[in-house]
């Protein structure tokens, strides 16, 4: 089954220094053989992230993030997946089960997963498969942060 990686999964894979690195590499290792994909909100995401000058660490230009992107993508098993579903479409997410703003992105993550019938991978323990009609736990897969 192919992965999305959720942002924080990139980071995390991205970053030596972040608490979840080795964890990720661990899973990446064991499952990113049987496909991984990317969507522009992710591929967005990492970017923003690592090129903010707040974030801590070694100082990451937007043009050298989007590089090690590149490069990182053009490994084996990698897919883009273009953001085609809908927030609102009812078919695709049942905004009545999102209670919060921090719960957006995750669940449609989560659907755009579930929609090519493939999964999302994540750390949040938290994320309601329910606001994504016909996602079952086979859409997720909470990787194990170890600390």
């Amino acid at each position: 089954m192919v992965s999305l990686l959720d942002v924080n999964v990139l980071v995390a894979l991205f970053d030596p220094a972040h608490i979840h690195h080795e964890a990720a590499h661990e899973w990446f290792g064991a499952s990113g053989a049987s496909g991984w994909a990317t969507c522009p909100l992710t591929e967005n995401g990492l970017v923003r992230v690592i090129s903010n000058p707040a974030y801590p660490g070694r100082r990451t230009t937007v043009a050298d993030a989007v590089d090690r992107l590149r490069r990182f993508t053009e490994s084996d098993g990698h897919v883009f997946w273009a953001d085609d579903v809908s927030l609102l479409d009812t078919r695709s997410i049942d905004a009545s089960h999102v209670s919060g703003h921090r719960e957006i992105t995750d669940v449609y993550l989560l659907a755009l997963a579930a929609h090519r019938g493939e999964a999302l991978a994540t750390f949040d323990m938290n994320i309601r498969s329910g606001a994504v009609p016909g996602a079952g736990k086979e859409h997720l897969t909470v990787i194990s942060a170890k600390r």
